[in-house]
């Protein structure tokens, strides 16, 4: 059998940021880090925004391959994996020079695979950006290129599982539900075995009911419509959220669909209604700036910096605040657990170094973190915490992620029929029926 032969990988700056372990996944292949990426890592490396902490554990990476040898002919990555090779700055070809006028950082790295394709005739070169406009540069000069993959979920859909709507199905059995609270699923003929937490809308001939399947007793259960802290589901997926937030037995939910489905506010509801359960509720958004402009570019100190982009989260307290009067027990109680700070709404970079233990925390717009993000906070869960990650996979604000490798994906995909684990894809908008049709035309 011929050999197989070896690929030639080039890696973009944004790809280390994203996950600096990105060295080891390419099997055999040999993994190239142009000059210019080690120039880019240089100027992410102090920070405490998550891709600070990627540029200094690659760093680290790095040292640790490396040691005392010299970069000639590449080092060894381990057993089964090719080289990692570095490799200095490349002349722009002609070509290049035509059609790119600026000598900058992404233009020397297709400088670098444009040289080692035309230096290797005989083995695939393949540039790995997530920057979209530099794989077409990359394409229009005859190069390969692709997306880091590793962390991608495999099928899409996933996210619009959770939820299962069954018609004709057993009037007896429905009539079960509402008399005992529950049957066990090897009862029915119409269903196989479900996963954990998978929620159903039931329907018979002549009744319906929403169920759950519970994980540790192995039954399908009724699932009762409840309020939270004045807030009522308003349909079946919001009556469904609310059972996920409020069963201590799940320790970790996401709530994904479009805006205006009310993810936030039946999380936000939640967490006040069980407060007595928990030594903080903290509720925390990453900061992505927009149009190109970070926290720099706003007037006043850090609080007043990040205001804008946390004003979203106090709209949805102030939602819940409104139903309550002012002089009310419920009203003095959400402006008590402010003031003591058990209830905190803060930038997600914010939440670093602070103790998760025996805390609800509710991470808002969880579409524009990395899966390695998502990984992070999850495991600072100390005992008795429990996490919630809302967002909408079509609204990422992010320019290196995708409804396919952003964390929020990523984690439901990788949790999916875990005991502990539940997801509701919220499909209708509640916000207002103006509000509706603009989320679907516009």
């Amino acid at each position: 059998m011929p050999r197989k032969r070896k690929k030639i990988f080039v890696l973009d700056t944004n790809v280390i940021l994203h996950d600096h372990k990105s060295i080891y996944n390419f099997e055999e292949n040999d993994v190239i880090i142009p000059i210019t990426v080690l120039e880019e890592l240089d100027k992410f490396k102090k920070g405490n925004d998550p891709i600070n902490f990627q540029a200094r554990e690659f760093t680290r990476v790095l040292d640790g391959i490396v040691g005392d040898k010299l970069f000639n002919g590449g080092v060894q990555l381990g057993p089964d994996l090719g080289k990692l090779i570095m490799v200095t700055g490349k002349p722009f070809s002609d070509e290049m020079k035509q059609s790119f006028k600026e000598d900058i950082p992404d233009h020397r790295i297709l400088a670098i695979a444009d040289y080692l394709k035309k230096e290797n005739p005989g083995r695939k070169t393949v540039l790995v950006t997530k920057d979209i406009n530099l794989r077409m540069k990359a394409k229009s000069l005859g190069i390969l290129s692709d997306d880091y993959q590793k962390d991608k979920i495999k099928d899409i859909n996933i996210l619009d599982q959770g939820i299962t709507e069954i018609e004709n199905f057993s009037d007896s059995l429905i009539a079960k539900l509402y008399e005992t609270g529950g049957f066990n699923w090897e009862e029915s003929d119409f269903l196989e075995r479900p996963e954990a937490n998978q929620y159903f809308i039931l329907k018979g001939t002549h009744s319906s009911v929403l169920a759950r399947f519970d994980p540790f007793t192995k039954m399908i259960e009724r699932v009762e419509k409840k309020s939270a802290y004045g807030i009522k589901p308003r349909n079946a997926e919001q009556t469904f959220s609310l059972n996920a937030l409020l069963n201590p037995e799940i320790k970790l939910a996401a709530l994904t669909g479009k805006a205006g489905t009310g993810k936030t506010l039946l999380a936000l509801a939640a967490a006040i209604e069980q407060n007595q359960n928990y030594d903080q509720i903290l509720l925390a958004r990453p900061i992505v700036a927009l149009s190109n402009r970070d926290l720099g570019f706003l007037p006043g100190d850090a609080e007043d910096k990040i205001k804008p982009y946390m004003q979203p989260l106090f709209d949805n307290l102030s939602v819940i605040k409104h139903n309550y009067n002012l002089r009310s027990v419920e009203y003095q109680r959400i402006e008590e657990l402010m003031k003591e700070e058990r209830l905190t709404i803060t930038p997600l970079a914010y939440i670093r170094g602070r103790s998760l233990s025996n805390a609800f925390f509710i991470v808002d717009e969880a579409q524009n973190l990395t899966p390695h993000e998502v990984k992070t906070i999850i495991t600072r869960a100390g005992e008795g915490t429990k996490m919630i990650f809302t967002g909408d996979i079509q609204q990422i604000d992010s320019p290196y992620l995708d409804t396919r490798s952003n964390g929020l994906a990523y984690l439901t995909e990788k949790m999916a029929n875990q005991d502990l684990f539940a997801h509701i894809n919220l499909v209708k908008g509640e916000r207002s029926y103006l509000a509706e049709l603009a989320s679907d035309l516009l």
